[in-house]
């Protein structure tokens, strides 16, 4: 391995430069020059694939800071297909045109799906990440436990889980966290503490919905927060015990806050929010008004006879409110739990490269004896029978569906995250960078400018038209 090439797919999250920084930090170690691909694998499939060179003279790029959100190389949605074999070819002479011996991909299942047909002639190995946190396993056998079912009907295939694991301990987990999610975790707790002060004071309900899909990570991460209420999509929402509980604590305390991952599910399985008939380039279905629908459905079975009654001056649609954390859980500085292990997957990565390993993923694992260590497991160990990944959700053994709140085993597994993920560098910048004086009189100042200068295209020195969107 002499030069391999870097990218960054599918959704932002706060440590993906630190997993960049990680990567190139090592190569250098290992005198393996790094190429970063603009703009992920839409990058390979621009003729003139727009890329920088990371580690010039073995030296990181100055600009490549593992302090700062996001990514310097930029993400897409964008995929290969495996199916368009010319397309395929293209990206193959693209690769040996710029003398790539590896590739490494950072991202989640959609990424890993993505580097697969790469993976048919060029080494290629995942580092992951996702605010989500559904990357991995709850135990190394899940994957066997789908089955395939097809509508003798509309001919459609559904996929469904046979009860598994019971007894889930902590060491079983594969992939432990995900980078991102710790700090997407760290916002959406804020978001939390700062709403409750607002429904405390004007004797409200409020429903906050979190990201993450049909899992519930960062609902349940969201327990930091205090919420009164967490429901999250594995669960199926039993609305009558639900709306006794919102009762209950509303005539104790005069405010309730609740918390919802956003792909929760009614008891007849359908996603509680509206559903678009569209879906994102990855071929998710884009979700839309969980939080409201449940706001309408409290409106409905309390009614404004319930506020009234209790000397209320609000009706009770003014009574309840509806905040999504939305797209800030995915930017920011990533807080120090996500730079020190993103930085530690981004160097493991490289490693499995230089070993020539081929469809594996670099894995943060935690055990008793030695606390949080990383490894890697070929990425066909997260594939179902039919070759699917399926998005790992909160285990039932971590969540108190009685109480709407983690569990014991919840708990502990948060709290091996969390306990020191926040360093005292995160509260120090806190103290001395966000009401710098200096903000007030400068523009802020995008580091795509700067990286810009750095690229480089493959056919020309100049610039396709098709290229400067890069």
């Amino acid at each position: 391995m002499r030069r391999i090439a870097l990218l960054t797919a599918g959704g932002d999250t706060p440590a993906l430069n630190a997993t960049i920084f990680g990567a190139v930090e090592r190569a250098n170690e290992l005198r393996v020059q790094v190429v970063g691909i603009i703009k992920g694998f839409g990058g390979l499939l621009d003729p003139n694939v727009p890329h920088i060179h990371l580690n010039p003279l073995y030296s990181t790029l100055p600009e490549l800071d593992p302090r700062c959100g996001g990514t310097i190389l930029g993400s897409s949605r964008t995929y290969i297909d495996e199916s368009h074999a010319g397309e395929l070819q293209m990206v193959k002479k693209r690769l040996d045109q710029l003398g790539i011996d590896g590739l490494i991909c950072i991202g989640g299942d959609g990424t890993l799906n993505g580097m697969q047909p790469i993976s048919q002639f060029m080494p290629c190995v995942l580092a992951p990440k996702t605010i989500d946190n559904d990357l991995g396993l709850n135990y190394p056998d899940e994957p066997n436990e789908w089955i395939r079912e097809v509508n003798p009907e509309t001919q459609k295939v559904k996929f469904r889980k046979m009860p598994g694991k019971q007894d889930l301990e902590l060491e079983d987990i594969v992939n432990f966290a995900t980078p991102g999610y710790a700090t997407a975790v760290y916002v959406c707790v804020q978001g939390v503490q700062r709403i409750r002060s607002t429904a405390e004071s004007h004797r409200r309900i409020a429903i906050i919905e979190v990201m993450g899909r049909e899992s519930g990570y960062l609902a349940l991460g969201a327990a930091y927060g205090q919420p009164d209420i967490i429901l999250i999509p594995e669960v199926p929402l039993d609305y009558e015990r639900f709306e006794r509980r919102v009762r209950d604590l509303y005539e104790t305390q005069k405010n309730v806050v609740i918390v919802i991952g956003e792909g929760l599910r009614d008891q007849d399985g359908k996603r509680l929010g509206d559903i678009s008939k569209s879906v994102d380039p990855a071929g998710n279905i884009i979700f839309s008004g969980a939080a409201e629908v449940l706001e309408n459905m409290l409106i409905e079975s309390l009614g404004d006879h319930y506020f009234v009654s209790r000397k209320r001056h609000e009706l009770a649609r003014q009574a309840t409110f509806t905040r999504k954390i939305g797209h800030t859980q995915r930017g920011g500085r990533p807080i120090r739990f996500d730079r020190h292990y993103a930085t530690q997957l981004g160097g493991k990565a490289v490693d499995l490269l230089v070993q020539r390993q081929n469809n594996y993923v670099a894995i943060l694992q935690w055990s008793e004896q030695r606390g949080f260590y990383v490894s890697s497991i070929n990425g066909n160990s997260l594939r179902d029978a039919w070759r699917g990944i399926h998005p790992r959700t909160v285990h039932p053994a971590f969540y108190d569906e009685h109480r709407y709140q983690p569990s014991k085993l919840g708990i502990n597994y948060l709290s091996r995250i969390f306990v020191n993920a926040i360093g005292s560098d995160d509260l120090e910048l806190l103290r001395e960078d966000l009401f710098d004086t200096g903000h007030l009189k400068t523009r802020y100042q995008s580091i795509n400018v700067s990286v810009h200068k750095h690229i480089r295209y493959l056919n020309s020195d100049v610039p396709s038209e098709n290229s400067e969107q890069f």
